[in-house]
C-alpha cells in the first residue's frame, strides 16, 4: 500500500481512474497526445537524488498539463516543497518511508510558498 502526501498531510489514495505512468527519463514531448488526454500524470523517482522527475514535472505544467500531477516514489520529506513548486499536486510514498519519516516532517515542509529562497531574499530587502 502507498501513503499520499498532500499539503493537509498523509491520506489514502482516492484516484480510481486511469493513470499515466513516466520513467525518470521520459521526454514529455514523446508522449504529447496522451498527455492532452490524461486526468493523471504519475512521475517515477527511483532514488531520492535523482532529480530528474522535476524537470518532468515542470515541462508538462509549460506543455499546459492541468490534471493531477502525482510524484511516486524516493521523494523524501525534505523535496516535498520542491516538488510542489515544480508542478506536483501530491508524492506517492510507501509505508516503509511514511514511518521513516512520520506525517509531521512532511506537514513541516507544506507551506512550500513560503520558504522558497527567493522569498528569503525578498524579506531581507
Amino acid at each position: 500500500m502507498s501513503v499520499i502526501v498532500t499539503d493537509s498531510g498523509f491520506a489514502a489514495d482516492d484516484w480510481a481512474g486511469d493513470v499515466l505512468d513516466l520513467a525518470s527519463d521520459a521526454d514529455p514531448q514523446d508522449y504529447r497526445d496522451k498527455i492532452r488526454s490524461a486526468a493523471m500524470i504519475r512521475v517515477d523517482f527511483p532514488g531520492f537524488a535523482d532529480g530528474r522527475g522535476f524537470t518532468i514535472a515542470r515541462r508538462l505544467r509549460l506543455m499546459g498539463f492541468a490534471g493531477r500531477l502525482r510524484a511516486r516514489g524516493h521523494v523524501i520529506a525534505d523535496q516535498y516543497a520542491m516538488a510542489r513548486r515544480a508542478g506536483f499536486d501530491e508524492v506517492e510514498i510507501d509505508r516503509d518511508l511514511a514511518a521513516r519519516q512520520p506525517e509531521p516532517q512532511w506537514r513541516a515542509r507544506a507551506n512550500w510558498r513560503a520558504h522558497d529562497y527567493q522569498s528569503r531574499l525578498r524579506a531581507r530587502a
